[in-house]
């Protein structure tokens, strides 16, 4: 567990549009631009090796240099390095978090003063989410995966705990990057539980293309 003590006060940020981390889920990542390989070189040299997961807005003139003001940092739990330089890492996400404002700075990447107040659950024990009509859930989950021609492992999904189930469909179905925030901004697992389970029904109801015809 991180003690919620040796949050730092800034953190650099990673904006990536649709990338969704989520306290205690697993984020793998593939860095290859030099900015962000410059920022895990300085994350490595930090005792925390906190990175904050954000979601840029994205305009309609392609502008997505304004970001959300909530995100979540993962810390930096496993590394590897390529032959030709680029890096593959994993992390583990330890807390959501507010933005308070964006640093100036000499660094090539973003840095932000963040606020973790609000967040405390984030830190804590596994969460259980009461009354999940897990039954139920998987036969929409099922006519979802069928109608987006997704395959996985239904056996060790049906396995999973409520936690990792919720958050893990969260983190890997293709939703739209304004749902993925709407799932980071859930307060709780039941009501994350609730948003996913609206936009499987959305996305089985035709989602945005019927939205648009109408």
């Amino acid at each position: 567990m991180f003690p919620a003590a040796d949050l730092p006060e800034s953190i650099p940020v990673f904006p990536l549009p649709g990338a969704l981390l989520l306290p205690r889920a697993k984020l793998p990542l593939h860095i290859f631009e030099p900015r962000y390989l410059a920022m895990l070189d300085d994350t490595m040299k930090t005792t925390h090796r906190l990175i904050g997961m954000v979601q840029p807005y994205e305009t309609p003139d392609g502008d997505n240099h304004r970001l959300h003001r909530i995100g979540c940092a993962g810390r930096l739990t496993a590394f590897s390095e390529t032959e030709d330089g680029r890096y593959l890492v994993t992390l583990t996400g330890i807390s959501r978090f507010r933005i308070r404002q964006e640093l100036d700075g000499f660094t090539p990447y973003r840095r932000c003063e963040v606020d973790w107040d609000g967040f405390g659950r984030d830190l804590g024990a596994t969460e259980h989410d009461e009354g999940f009509d897990r039954d139920g859930f998987f036969d929409l989950l099922g006519r979802y995966f069928e109608e987006e021609s997704l395959k996985t492992d239904w056996d060790a999904l049906k396995e999973a705990d409520d936690e990792l189930l919720i958050n893990s469909l969260a983190m890997l179905c293709p939703f739209e990057p304004e749902d993925k925030q709407a799932l980071l901004e859930a307060p709780s697992l039941t009501t994350r539980r609730e948003t996913l389970v609206t936009l499987i029904e959305f996305a089985l109801r035709g989602g945005y293309g019927d939205e648009m015809m109408q």
